[in-house]
């Protein structure tokens, strides 16, 4: 079954935030400056989760066609014979 793509891209994002924040945070950078590399880290890990989400459905997609369409293939060479 294909994954949800922006809820578990946003899941991905969220948890980046938080942890990029408290690395900045305990590297002793100002809450501003916290705050703006949390949020690109978040962004571009956002993108680069659907990217790759969208390949993995991409992939899982094709293998349950092929899946379906090899069922099919047997049952109508079981039937011809």
């Amino acid at each position: 079954m294909p994954l949800n793509i922006r809820s578990t891209a946003v899941s991905i994002a969220v948890i980046c935030f938080f942890a990029v924040s408290f690395i900045a945070w305990l590297s002793g950078l100002s809450p501003f400056t916290c705050c703006k590399r949390a949020i690109t880290a978040a962004l571009l890990t956002y993108i680069a989760a659907a990217f790759a989400l969208k390949a993995i459905n991409a992939i899982l997609i094709s293998a349950m066609v092929e899946s379906q369409m090899r069922q099919q293939k047997e049952q109508n060479s079981g039937d011809e014979n």
